[in-house]
């Protein structure tokens, strides 16, 4: 894991990451255009974190903090580097990022039928809350 490199993203890997996420990441999201993404890191630099080995996308995690809780979406690993660290890596850099801006509970929305997903989440010590339920409500402009 030694080559492996975690940064934030800057507005130059905008692009990539889009691209990125229709290979690696399960689903799509309302977010996943340009616009969303460009807003994010206009707003939170340090949020999307992109894991790189050999200058090639391999990984990515959002890890956002509104200053009262912590987020992590987008969690993606391309599927020829599964299984190899880098997912536990992003989570690694996505805590340490926690913890410096004062954050006390991370949470991650997973999909439920990502059983994958459920598998690695579970294993890198989250659990799911099954008193709680996502309510959601799509704004229009």
């Amino acid at each position: 894991m030694t080559d492996l490199r975690i940064r934030p993203a800057g507005p130059e890997d905008l692009d990539t990451v889009l691209a990125f996420w229709r290979t690696a990441a399960e689903g799509t999201s309302i977010s996943d255009d340009r616009d969303g993404v460009e807003r994010l890191v206009a707003r939170d630099p340090g949020a999307l974190l992109l894991a790189e080995r050999g200058g090639e996308l391999v990984g990515t995690v959002i890890a956002g903090f509104d200053g009262w809780r912590c987020h992590l979406y987008r969690l993606a690993v391309h599927p020829d580097h599964r299984r190899r660290g880098i997912g536990s890596a992003l989570l690694a850099a996505a805590d340490e990022r926690f913890v410096r801006l004062g954050g006390r509970r991370g949470d991650a929305m997973v999909l439920v039928r990502n059983e994958r997903a459920q598998h690695a989440w579970r294993a890198a010590g989250y659990e799911p809350q099954e008193q709680w339920r996502r309510w959601v409500k799509h704004l229009t402009r």
